[in-house]
């Protein structure tokens, strides 16, 4: 028995291998005329019937559809398995090339459910290695074999995946042209959005922002929450929430921010995605920060939880070394520089010397640990340090945040001159 084999010819082959006449097999749910057009293939079997008929030939209902027998489907399962950890632990190459391998079996093919999580993983694991035009090529892939008006949510996380890969790769213009096209088309049905097609808002929120389309992002922001709080759904509510202190941090509405920021961390308990629950409680816990440096023990609280979560979860290096970052700087705003400083070299030690948005904020972070310290020299190597990575990431709204928080420590720990071109520079990277 093989794939090529249709479902009838593959029954008949099990039922002749077990020695079982027609009517054997059919009694006495089915007849055996039935069981007579299903192996002719002039019938097709619900599932149910497919799952009868391989309890009485001792088979699997899969085995039945696919053809492929059980030890295949275990080996490919396995290795679907050991894939998608891989890419839920960060180690994004070695989830690429699991996928890849399934991929490349021809068994496979045969199997839909199976298929379809590869070429998703696959796709999501190239775009975590930083292979964004192959992983673009993937989504496309994706999206085309897909109906926006049947597989409704499955088409909107292909087309959010695409939006991201755009805006990883620098391109906001395509970002939102994808996100909005995609929202614009599900969201002209009538009824209540899904949480997929909230989440695509909030996505496309996020691109608004990144460009500096403040007005379309608040006007969003204040449609998702009410389609939100409409639908009652938790995972619907928090994104909506979460947009909305987005929006308000960046109209430096810091109280409002923590607001909308404490609606979303209320709905935690009822989110299952423990991945998710982190990245909401750190980033919860910066707003903190910015809005009521008096509670920065309880923002450090949120952070070291976050933290935990993030390890257990098996979260990528560099998440965990922005947590470890923040921590740093919520000792610092406690009157800890020691432990401050200790924070910020364990997220350097994650994050190694690749010039990045992250090395540049830890080394901001220790700078200012040091400088606390009166460690004045070490200090001067350190925003040294900072100012060259900074220079080498090219113009981004994070590196902009990292030059304006550089410009304010230099008024402490530089020369005037240094402190004027980190204005400069932060004013270049936001476009101004």
């Amino acid at each position: 028995m093989d794939s090529h084999q249709s479902l009838g010819q593959r029954i008949r082959w099990a039922r002749m291998r077990k020695g079982l006449s027609q009517a054997q097999l059919a009694l006495p749910e089915l007849s055996d005329s039935y069981v007579s057009l299903i192996e002719s293939g002039k019938r097709t079997p619900t599932p149910e019937v497919v799952r009868l008929l391989a309890r009485k030939l001792g088979c699997s209902a899969s085995y039945l559809s696919s053809g492929i027998d059980e030890a295949t489907q275990d080996r490919l399962q396995t290795t679907l398995d050991q894939a998608e950890t891989a890419l839920r632990g960060g180690r994004a190459t070695e989830a690429r090339d699991r996928f890849a391998e399934l991929l490349a079996d021809p068994a496979l093919s045969s199997l839909p459910e199976p298929a379809r999580r590869a070429r998703w993983g696959h796709a999501l694991a190239l775009e975590a290695a930083g292979a964004i035009e192959e992983a673009l090529r993937e989504f496309a892939a994706l999206g085309s074999a897909l109906s926006p008006e049947y597989d409704t949510d499955e088409w909107i996380r292909v087309n959010v995946a695409a939006a991201r890969c755009h805006w990883d790769h620098g391109d906001l213009t395509e970002s939102a042209a994808v996100a909005e096209r995609a929202f614009a088309r599900v969201t002209t049905k009538q009824g209540p959005w899904s949480d997929e097609t909230v989440k695509l808002g909030a996505t496309l929120v996020g691109v608004y922002l990144e460009r500096g389309d403040l007005v379309s992002a608040r006007q969003l922001t204040d449609r998702l929450v009410e389609r939100a709080e409409a639908t009652g759904s938790p995972v619907a509510r928090m994104a909506a929430y979460w947009e909305a202190a987005l929006v308000a941090q960046h109209k430096a509405d810091f109280e409002g921010a923590v607001t909308y920021g404490e609606r979303a961390l209320a709905l935690l308990g009822e989110v299952a995605d423990l991945r998710d629950a982190s990245r909401l409680r750190g980033e919860y816990a910066t707003l903190m920060l910015l809005a009521r440096p008096q509670d920065a023990a309880r923002a450090r609280d949120e952070l070291e939880r976050a933290l935990h979560e993030r390890t257990a979860t098996g979260a990528a290096d560099a998440d965990i070394a922005w947590c470890l970052t923040q921590l740093s700087r919520a000792e610092l705003a406690m009157g800890e520089p020691r432990r401050a400083a200790e924070r910020a070299n364990e997220a350097l030690e994650i994050l190694g010397t690749e010039a990045r948005p992250a090395t540049a904020g830890a080394l901001i972070a220790l700078a200012e640990a040091t400088l606390r310290l009166s460690r004045r020299e070490e200090a001067t190597a350190t925003v040294d340090r900072a100012m060259a990575c900074l220079g080498e990431i090219g113009p981004s709204r994070e590196a902009a945040q990292g030059w304006f928080r550089l410009a304010e420590l230099l008024s402490d720990a530089g020369s005037p001159q240094q402190r004027a071109d980190a204005y400069r520079q932060a004013l270049a990277c936001a476009g101004l």
